[in-house]
Formats: structure tokens, C-alpha cells, sequence
């Protein structure tokens, strides 16, 4: 009876299950988590920017959430702070930054003006970027991976999903007036990017792929200029982006085909 715990000091093992004090935890640990936070607070700003009616600011805000959210893992993974409490916060910021953000911009900006169809389209939107996420999720845990998932994701990133389906804001920002037809048009291509992210496209993914020592200050002098002209040029530079990747497309399924055309992308995705 001696070693009995009181009510009063419930036992340690009970104690211990309630997770580590803040105090208990390393600052290196938490930093990633602070960035993903901020991710979060920027996507949500991003969301009430739009129904103000400061929609420059809100696509701002959203595109910062998306770069937040894209570094908070090689942070982690910088510091060697990777965590399992770190992983559902990512993809909690996933889902909101890549999934409800740029949607509810989209429709505050410009589906709105086709009523229930622009809201169809932008629930379509959010339900298939947060499919993705959980199908990468899902994917990512598995030990054995195919060779093809190195190169390759199954369908578009949810990241860049994000920057896609928030084209028409673009093209709206640079003067294209909200037509009945560039409104529904609208609409279609919201559901096309909904499609594209559960789709099973194999789209290259540049993880393995090395970049040669000779190239290395061309590229850089490369991504300096991108940039530059990304800060001149916003909307025009990010339509532009938007359309080339969309065009790559096809020539990263057709690449797919010639190296794995004999293997199913579905025997890899089943159960998802």
C-alpha cells in the first residue's frame, strides 16, 4: 500500500500519457512547429483578407502560407527535429493552406458570380486536396515503395494544386473582366485542378533529380532572374509559370509510360 499513489499524485505513467510539459521540450524541436503555425495564420488571413475585399493581399498571404508550409520539413529535418506531432500539424497547414484557402479566395474573387456552381466547384477543390493529402500520407508510410516514386508523385502536389487553381485570380488581377464565359470557364477549370490532384498522372516530382557542378551558376543566376521579374511582374510572371507547368503535363506522363509504361500507378495507390 506504501507505493500506492494518493488521488492527489496520480501515477507517473498517467502523468507521462498527457504528453511533455512546454518547459520539457527543446526550442530546436518546436521551431518547425512555429513555422507551420505561421503557415496556418497566414492561410486563414489570407481567407478573411478576401472576404474584405483586399484580394492582392489574399493571394499574397496564401502563396506565403504554401512557401511556410514547404520549408517547415527540411527545417525539421535541418535541425533533426522531425516528430509525429510535427507531421499531423503539416498536414492540418496542408489541408488549410492547400485545400480551403485558395479556394475560398477563388470563390470570394470570382466564383461567387456563378452562385451555387462556383461554390460546387470550390468544395470539389478542397475535398480533392485534402483526398491528396491523404493518399500522400498514406503512400509515404508504406515500407516498400515502387522505383518509379522516387521521380514521380501520383497526380499534381497538393502545393502546386494550390498555385493552379488560383490562375483565374491571376488573369483577373491583369485586367480580364468577369464574363459570363471566363465565370464558368472559371468553374470548369476549379473542378479540372480538383481532378488533377486525385488523378492518377504521373507527374515528376525533381527529388532525384542531380544537378550537374557546371550547371550549378547558370541555374542560380536563373532562379535570381525568375525571382526579380517575380517581384516586377507578379501576376503575369505566376500566369505564366501556371501555364507552362500545365503544359509539362503531358510530356511527365509520357516520360512515366516510356520507363514504367508495363506497371500500374493503381497496384501502388490501392486502399487509398
Amino acid at each position: 500500500m506504501e507505493n500506492s499513489p494518493s488521488p492527489s499524485e496520480p501515477p507517473r505513467a498517467h502523468d507521462e500519457a498527457r504528453g511533455p510539459r512546454l518547459r520539457e521540450i527543446p526550442l530546436r524541436l518546436m521551431v518547425p512547429n512555429l513555422i507551420t503555425v505561421l503557415a496556418i495564420c497566414a492561410g486563414l488571413t489570407g481567407i478573411r483578407l478576401a472576404f474584405e475585399g483586399r484580394y492582392e493581399l489574399a493571394v499574397a498571404m496564401v502563396l506565403l502560407a504554401a512557401f511556410l508550409d514547404g520549408i517547415d520539413g527540411r527545417v525539421a529535418r535541418l535541425l533533426k527535429a522531425t516528430s509525429k506531432f510535427g507531421v499531423q500539424m503539416d498536414s492540418l497547414a496542408d489541408i488549410i493552406n492547400f485545400g480551403v484557402a485558395p479556394a475560398l479566395v477563388s470563390y470570394a474573387f470570382l466564383l461567387d458570380n456563378a452562385r451555387s456552381p462556383g461554390w460546387i466547384a470550390a468544395l470539389l477543390y478542397a475535398i480533392a486536396a485534402g483526398l491528396r493529402l491523404a493518399r500522400f500520407n498514406v503512400m509515404a508510410e508504406r515500407d516498400v515503395k515502387a522505383p518509379w516514386q522516387s521521380e514521380f508523385f501520383v497526380g499534381v502536389p497538393a502545393p502546386m494544386g494550390a498555385m493552379l487553381v488560383l490562375l483565374p485570380v491571376y488573369l483577373g488581377f491583369l485586367g480580364v473582366e468577369p464574363t459570363p464565359l471566363f465565370v464558368y470557364g472559371s468553374v470548369a477549370y476549379t473542378v479540372l485542378i480538383g481532378y488533377l490532384l486525385v488523378s492518377r498522372l504521373p507527374v515528376w516530382s525533381g527529388k532525384s533529380r542531380r544537378i550537374r557542378r557546371d550547371l550549378m551558376l547558370p541555374i542560380l543566376l536563373g532562379v535570381v532572374l525568375y525571382v526579380a521579374l517575380l517581384m516586377s511582374y507578379t501576376w503575369q510572371v505566376l500566369s505564366i509559370t501556371v501555364v507552362a507547368y500545365l503544359c509539362v503535363l503531358p510530356f511527365s506522363a509520357r516520360a512515366w509510360q516510356r520507363r514504367y509504361g508495363t506497371i500500374t500507378i493503381e497496384d501502388d495507390s490501392a486502399n487509398v
